[in-house]
């Protein structure tokens, strides 16, 4: 069981208050503009290590890029890439009907990855 410091629970804080997957830097910047200046980047790094080891928060790849993160259990779900602003947010799930019959005869599925890339209403 990974302890509750004041800086895991300010990362925390800060993918609540932004609802969308983060990149260690954007997690520094939102804990600093909460009001936290007493956490730095190398913090940020090794917490967010030790949460995913710990089952907190889970990896999220974007083609070429560094990962991001978001929290643990948030279910199936895909992301949308703003190319503009290189910010990342949820999607809501796909259908299950949306896989069926895409897989040649005789494959049997065990899973999916989607990524939409565009930009987003801000970045319009």
């Amino acid at each position: 069981m990974t302890r509750m410091t004041r800086q895991r629970r300010a990362i925390l804080t800060a993918f609540e208050a932004t609802q969308r997957p983060l990149s260690p830097v954007e997690v520094a910047d939102a804990v600093r503009d909460a009001g936290d200046t007493g956490i730095n980047l190398a913090t940020v790094y090794r917490n967010i290590r030790s949460m995913v080891d710990a089952g907190q928060l889970t990896a999220v790849r974007v083609l070429g890029q560094p990962a991001r993160y978001e929290p643990a259990g948030l279910g199936h779900h895909h992301h949308f890439h703003c190319d503009g602003c290189d910010r990342v947010f949820d999607l809501p799930p796909c259908p299950s009907t949306l896989l069926r019959g895409l897989a040649p005869p005789g494959f049997a599925v065990s899973g999916h990855e989607l990524q939409l890339t565009g930009q987003c209403p801000e970045c319009r």
